[in-house]
């Protein structure tokens, strides 16, 4: 694979870079602004973490390699919206979101952390964006692509949010709730990854249409235009290494397989929590029911 002519800018996103390192320095600062001893450090592990994957997924050459095979985009799509919006989630602290209650903004678009609503919004963008007409118009329309993305990383945390919930009183799902929760994101998934999967022929043009691909490819490779490309390159097959077919339903096993087992670590999480407190409220009981000391 020629990867020379594109340049590091292309492959490693020296801005998004920027952007990452800035939030790491800003959530640095929240810790010394919010606590007067240090946040754990599996809370600052977890965020940094989170804050790595979104690069991985959107600025390092996975992202590059996405425009080229649809394997790598759904890498992206794994990295971006599944793993690294719990990690943030887990390493922010009740210090620290407690503020933003003080908008006027945030405290009236409070119902979107309503589970029902938030299970909603992020399966229904975040399906209807690999409906194949829809997400081909996303990937040559660089505004369009750059608002979508942004809207299912928002539904993405608000998703997460009931489930790895920062502010105790907000943190409304408990027990079976909160794992019936999790499965029905699993459910609500499948149709999405069906249709990837089990299709017949290739489903986006982006990844077979020349002229489509070029013009996909040209937002993210900072010194070509579209001609070049095609001058350089037949398409995107010149520079996969599978078929298309095979490539599409790779990356519908990768997401599938990536979604389940992160949901299911989570359920695993979850129910032992709800499995201890439960054995905890019973034995705490059951000394109160033995105490012989008189009641006042």
């Amino acid at each position: 694979m020629m990867i020379d002519p594109f340049g590091w800018q292309s492959w490693w996103s020296p801005w998004l870079l920027m952007t990452v390192l800035a939030c790491a320095l800003g959530y640095g600062w929240m810790i010394r602004a919010f606590h007067k001893t240090s946040v754990p450090l599996r809370k600052q592990i977890a965020f940094y973490a989170g804050l790595i994957c979104i690069y991985l997924g959107l600025g390092s050459p996975i992202d590059l390699y996405g425009h080229l095979m649809f394997t790598f985009h759904m890498v992206t799509m794994t990295l971006t919206f599944l793993i690294a919006p719990p990690l943030l989630l887990a390493g922010l602290t009740e210090q620290m979101v407690q503020p933003l209650g003080k908008f006027k903004i945030v405290r009236m678009l409070r119902f979107l952390i309503h589970p029902l609503v938030a299970l909603v919004a992020f399966n229904v963008a975040f399906s209807l964006y690999h409906v194949p007409s829809a997400h081909d118009a996303i990937m040559v329309n660089y505004t369009l692509h750059t608002v979508y993305y942004g809207i299912l990383f928002f539904t993405a945390m608000l998703m997460w949010f009931p489930i790895i919930c920062p502010v105790a009183k907000l943190d409304t799902l408990v027990g079976v709730k909160k794992m019936g929760y999790i499965f029905a994101n699993s459910v609500l998934l499948m149709p999405a990854c069906a249709l990837i999967i089990f299709a017949n022929a290739p489903l986006y043009a982006t990844y077979t249409d020349p002229q489509m691909w070029a013009t996909a490819m040209g937002y993210c490779v900072t010194n070509m235009s579209k001609e070049t490309l095609l001058t350089l390159f037949s398409g995107p097959q010149s520079l996969a290494w599978i078929e298309p077919l095979t490539d599409q339903q790779l990356g519908g096993v990768i997401m599938k397989l990536t979604q389940e087992f992160v949901y299911g670590t989570i359920l695993v999480y979850v129910f032992r929590q709800w499995y201890q407190h439960e054995n905890d409220t019973e034995h705490n009981e059951r000394e109160r029911s033995l105490d012989p000391s008189p009641s006042l």
